[in-house]
């Protein structure tokens, strides 16, 4: 007996000898069967396509026939009904391949059907008939269990055409819907990218409506803004506090109070609007954002009493009356803006030295302004004419008026605060304090503005002071070195024109703090039309003009005084700016031509044309006939911006040999000739200058290079000595640190 184990859900069995011996031979008699219906069924093959496909389907069903028929409980082709069976299979296998001979073109993909894999398709009624005429029996699991085979081949042998044209029609079908659905996505995609285009476009918008009016602080708009709300700051700063001390002020005009109180807050809400859309600079940008505005704002302490100036406090009135004007001092909080005010003006006005002495003298009489009011104040408190110290008794005529009442305690306040003259002693003890803590305001509070005003007229004439500390030395020494009286003379009026026609100033130090390209733009601005009416740089190019005219120096000439004289060494060439200059013959009196403003003279000297039969010698003499301002560029100048511009060199030393050539003073032969001796003398002594410097900096690499030399020599040899006392060895971490004192000592 053997004991055979079946897989997938199978149950195990004893079988006797002689029924396993039955079931082997079976299994062989069914593989040779397969493999010559196979053979049979390729014959029958119209194309090669089919044949692929009946060898590969037989293939697989004769590999899962054979797994199968060998883990099976008993065979199915022995035993009972064993021919009767294998009649049937032939039958099937049959009908199977007339239907993929005759029906090719109406099969489906046998390439997609081994993907797929098998499906059970049901049985239509000629299947069934034909299982029911052949006595096959069908198990709860819808196949045969005992014949695994059968599943396979039911799939294939029994499918009619209307079935292949389901599948067919299903395969359109589903063709179709992936179609549908790949339009469908793409139409979707479509309105995505649409949805994201006008959200862009949504985002652009609002970004452009995000950009509002903006006001720059730097701006002129910005400063008659500030012009507009210092007025009521200053009205509420003088006048809430006069109203409130003094009942008749606010009663008599109760109207106008009202109309200048309202007018006031109207101006500081605006103010309020003014400040959200003030712009402030961030990374050197001007933010134009709207919640960034905001923010910042909300963000500052200003804002915060800018809300508490506007609070409507006055709201009160309805309860204790109009006569209580001390109700709307919270609108003393934007004293803020009278201060920016006041800074600005003082930054844009050209008189900020009187700007400032006059603000002074503003805060002077607020704050005795102030004082009168509260010391008038305390006066209605303790009772008018009580005592000395208080204002008298208003019920006389002569003290009952309000301009005598005004009058009198700001003259009290004067005289307490500037502690100048003589006041009533007081009385009570309010009065010694209140007297105590005036004292004490006038004293710090009028001793920095008075130090502040003495630092400031010092300042206004500090220049002043350095011009007459210079006149005074240059005084001390002509009468030290006994200078005639006639040369002592025209010094001092050559001083006095130049501090009369305020060209004492010193430009370079005036501009030295600011950056070089304001520095420019200035000169530029200044001197750039008068370097252009020189005929050599009036094609040059702009940047060689712009370092000229950062070299131009003014001077300015006394009258019977040189500029230049015949056979002088030209070293500079002068521009006229303002004055008259004559050119003289050697006796100084005889007038050939009178030079004016815009005139020039002494670019030829400058520019060493080869060839000049003067060389760089002055060919005439001209004299100044009064006081003449020139600018004057130097020849070291030139060259030096020369140097950058090659082109324009040569474009130079070409002009002025056009100009020489007109006027006969040029040596052809001399020009066609070589190079200058003098310039080869000079790029020899440059030479020997450079080699120089070379030589001593190779001295001192090699000093450094013998010295370097000899320590790795000295540390080679403490190595070999080592090497040799303690072998091939490595040197232990204490000897080591041993060796390293003894090399810092001979280092």
């Amino acid at each position: 007996m053997y004991a055979v184990l079946l897989g997938r859900g199978q149950f195990v069995a004893l079988l006797p000898d002689a029924e396993v011996e039955r079931i082997r031979w079976g299994e062989v008699c069914c593989i040779i069967m397969l493999k010559l219906l196979k053979q049979i069924i390729i014959c029958f093959c119209r194309t090669h396509s089919l044949c692929e496909d009946v060898s590969s389907e037989l293939q697989r069903v004769i590999s899962v026939g054979g797994r199968h028929a060998s883990e099976s409980q008993t065979s199915s082709f022995t035993g009972r009904g064993a021919m009767a069976r294998l009649s049937r299979f032939v039958v099937s296998v049959r009908s199977w391949a007339t239907r993929h001979t005759h029906h090719e073109d109406q099969r489906p993909d046998s390439f997609l059907e081994r993907i797929r894999g098998p499906e059970l398709i049901e049985v239509s009624t000629r299947q069934s008939n034909i299982r029911s005429f052949l006595g096959i029996r069908e198990q709860p699991g819808g196949v045969n269990s005992r014949w695994p085979l059968a599943r396979f081949n039911v799939n294939y042998s029994n499918n009619t055409n209307e079935d292949k044209k389901e599948e067919k029609k299903e395969v359109k079908e589903e063709k179709k819907e992936e179609k549908k659905e790949e339009k469908k996505e793409e139409k979707k995609e479509e309105k995505k990218e649409e949805k994201k285009d006008d959200k862009k476009d949504d985002k652009k918008k609002e970004e452009k409506k995000k950009e509002i009016f903006v006001i720059d602080p730097s701006s002129n708009i910005y400063y008659n803004w500030l012009t507009i709300i210092a007025a009521p700051v200053f009205y509420n700063w003088c006048m809430l506090v006069c109203r409130a001390c003094f009942d008749e002020l606010q009663e008599d005009h109760i109207k106008l109070w009202l109309f200048l109180d309202y007018g006031s807050d109207i101006i500081y809400i605006f103010d309020t609007f003014v400040r959200f859309r003030t712009g402030f600079l961030e990374q050197g940008l001007l933010v134009q954002d709207e919640k960034k505005l905001r923010d910042h704002y909300t963000k500052t302490l200003q804002f915060k009493l800018d809300v508490l100036s506007v609070v409507p406090t006055d709201v009160a009135y309805l309860k204790f009356g109009l006569n209580y004007p001390e109700l709307r001092f919270n609108r003393l909080l934007r004293i803020s803006r009278l201060f920016e005010f006041f800074d600005r003006t003082e930054t844009r006005t050209n008189y900020p030295n009187m700007f400032r002495i006059g603000n002074l003298v503003l805060y002077i009489l607020i704050i005795i302004h102030w004082n009168a009011c509260i010391y008038f104040a305390i006066s209605k408190l303790i009772g008018f004419g009580t005592d000395s110290w208080v204002y008298p008794n208003v019920s006389i005529p002569e003290y009952g008026r309000l301009s005598r009442k005004y009058i009198y305690s700001l003259y009290w306040s004067t005289l307490t605060l500037t502690t100048i003259g003589e006041t009533p002693p007081p009385v009570k003890d309010e009065e010694y304090l209140f007297v105590v803590i005036d004292f004490l305001v006038g004293v710090l509070i009028f001793a920095t503005i008075v130090g502040n005003v003495g630092s400031m007229i010092s300042n206004m004439n500090a220049s002043r002071a350095e011009f007459q500390a210079k006149v005074d030395s240059i005084k001390q020494y002509m009468h030290f070195r006994k200078v005639t009286k006639d040369l002592e003379a025209r010094v001092i009026k050559w001083f006095d024109y130049l501090w009369t026609n305020k060209k004492t100033v010193d430009e370079k130090e005036v501009l030295k703090n600011l950056p070089d390209k304001l520095k420019a733009e200035i000169a530029i601005n200044v001197h750039l039309d008068t370097l252009k009416k020189v005929r050599i740089f009036q094609d040059c190019e702009a940047g060689l003009l712009i370092e000229l005219v950062l070299k131009l120096k003014p001077t300015v000439f006394s009258p019977g005084d040189y500029i230049c004289k015949k056979g002088d060494i030209g070293r500079e060439m002068y521009i006229i700016k303002e004055g008259k200059l004559a050119v003289v013959a050697d006796d100084g009196i005889t007038q050939f031509v009178v030079l004016s403003d815009g005139s020039y003279f002494g670019e030829i000297s400058i520019l060493n044309i080869k060839g000049s039969k003067s060389g760089n010698r002055r060919t005439a003499n001209i004299r100044s006939i009064g006081y003449s301002d020139l600018f004057c560029l130097s020849k070291d100048d030139l060259m030096e911006a020369l140097t950058e511009y090659p082109e324009a060199k040569k474009a130079l030393e070409e002009k002025g040999r056009q100009i020489l050539m007109k006027d006969n003073l040029i040596d052809e032969e001399a020009a066609k000739a070589g190079a200058d001796p003098k310039d080869l003398e000079e790029k020899v002594e440059k030479l020997e200058t450079a080699l120089d410097t070379l030589q001593t900096r190779f001295a001192r690499l090699l000093a450094e290079y013998t010295s370097s030399q000899q320590k790795v020599k000295q540390r080679l040899a403490r190595v070999e000595t080592r090497v040799k006392k303690y072998g091939s060895g490595t040197l232990s971490v204490g000897e080591a640190e041993d060796e390293k004192p003894e090399e810092e000592k001979t280092q």
